[in-house]
């Protein structure tokens, strides 16, 4: 049996004394105080598994101190009076009480009664310490980097919500990382060991509904991208089949298990304005909603968002992260950030590809897109479209001289062929 501390709140001395006794008499550990009002600071300083206390005292009874505790983090309340009756007891546990024990007691009934609720605290905390654990692995600092007031505020929406089963729309400009927060609403959420299933509704059709895209996500998350260019007919298939049953080539059967996430760009109210998007779609989409801001709303974490991505993009091409000077902080602050975040971590591996050769700096990175237009939706295709031009430039710096390419970039010769072919460069039609 588990050592539980066990906090005993009573104005009678000898019943608080006696209490104590039998509870250290079990092997725990126990605290006592003759005032319920004195309780909320050992709570905070002692951190106890249970408490235990009378209801009638002087002051503030037994039931003011559980109606006073945060029963989301404060430990389980056991309540033990001479004057008890059956409307008591109720009202008690209505009010969160764990239990209610009637003097006199049986020794045994009692510490079993405070043995199990200090169990179920236990288990509590440890839920709160993976939860916390699994916002880590989740990556949820690393999706929405930053101190800013407003992403302090979206990390903790997204750990309130994803216990919920609720539809959520994220809403967000392209390149606030619309679909790695439902990401994370699925892995932080009980549905967790289930499919995460993502659809563009851009490219939806009739056809694919009727195949039985949505039982892809049975068990699991639904993620609906771009829900504002779903094509009209598609919209109305799609808000019958989350809301009734899904088609398949064998007829209607029952809806999958899943929870429903989507995403978009743009304001659905001004979507729904202009005919683009089912009212009704729309209102059984954004049960819950989630506004991600755009970078240049927060200029104040451009700078440590930008020295993350650095650094992780330093890690996966094993090399030391490039120092940033005050010409690079000061290009980062210019830049308008259209792409956002997913712009950002783009130049940030650009500013790693160009360290490897020894130069560099974020107004070169940028410069590319500047010369390309639209930043490449993502990232793999900005790093794509980035080797691809600086392996092009290599090709002609050196004439086709492809030992004198591969030390100029700093990588293997095996390597530089390996990107040629996956790039698809035609070194005859770079010469």
């Amino acid at each position: 049996m588990s050592a539980w501390h066990v906090l005993v709140v009573d104005d009678d001395r000898e019943m608080r004394d006696s209490l104590v006794d039998l509870i250290k008499a079990a092997g725990w550990r126990a605290t006592a105080l003759a005032r319920a009002a004195d309780a909320g600071r050992r709570i905070a300083q002692d951190a106890p598994d249970v408490i235990l206390t009378d209801v009638r005292m002087p002051g503030m009874s037994g039931l003011d101190l559980l109606e006073s505790l945060d029963r989301k983090t404060s430990p389980p309340v056991v309540l033990i009076s001479a004057h008890g009756d059956i409307p008591m007891a109720v009202e008690a546990i209505q009010n969160g009480a764990y239990g209610f024990v009637e003097k006199p007691y049986s020794p045994s009934r009692l510490l079993s009664v405070l043995s199990h609720a200090s169990e179920q605290h236990a288990m509590r905390v440890i839920n709160r310490r993976l939860r916390s654990r699994l916002a880590e692995l989740s990556g949820l600092d690393r999706i929405l980097v930053g101190q800013t007031a407003g992403m302090e505020r979206i990390r903790a929406e997204i750990l309130d919500l994803a216990d919920s089963p609720a539809a959520v729309l994220v809403q967000g400009e392209t390149g606030t990382g619309k679909e790695l927060v439902a990401r994370a609403l699925h892995d932080l959420g009980p549905r967790s060991s289930g499919p995460f299933h993502a659809l563009n509704c851009a490219t939806m059709t009739p056809e694919g509904l009727r195949e039985g895209a949505l039982a892809a996500g049975s068990g699991g998350t639904l993620f609906l991208d771009e829900i504002a260019l779903c094509p009209p007919e598609v919209q109305a298939m799609l808000l019958r089949e989350i809301e009734e049953s899904t088609l398949s080539a064998e007829g209607r059967r029952p809806h999958p298990d899943l929870r429903v996430l989507s995403a978009t760009n743009e304001d659905p109210e001004t979507s729904v304005q202009q005919g683009r998007l089912r009212p009704d779609l729309l209102f059984r989409l954004n049960t819950l909603t989630l506004v991600l801001p755009s970078l240049r709303t927060r200029p104040d974490d451009i700078a440590l968002t930008f020295s993350h991505f650095l650094a992780e993009a330093a890690l996966a091409y094993e090399i030391a992260p490039p120092e940033l000077t005050e010409d690079d902080l000061a290009a980062l602050m210019a830049h308008d950030w259209p792409g956002n975040v997913r712009e950002l971590r783009s130049v940030a591996e650009r500013c790693v590809l160009q360290a490897r050769r020894g130069s560099g700096s974020v107004a070169a990175a940028l410069a590319l897109d500047e010369a390309h237009g639209e930043v490449p939706p993502t990232l793999r295709e900005a790093v794509a479209a980035f080797e691809r031009e600086l392996i092009g430039k290599a090709i002609r710096a050196h004439e086709g001289r492809m030992d004198a390419v591969a030390e100029a970039l700093g990588i293997a010769r095996r390597t530089l062929n390996e990107k040629i072919v996956k790039l698809g460069l035609d070194k005859d039609a770079l010469l």
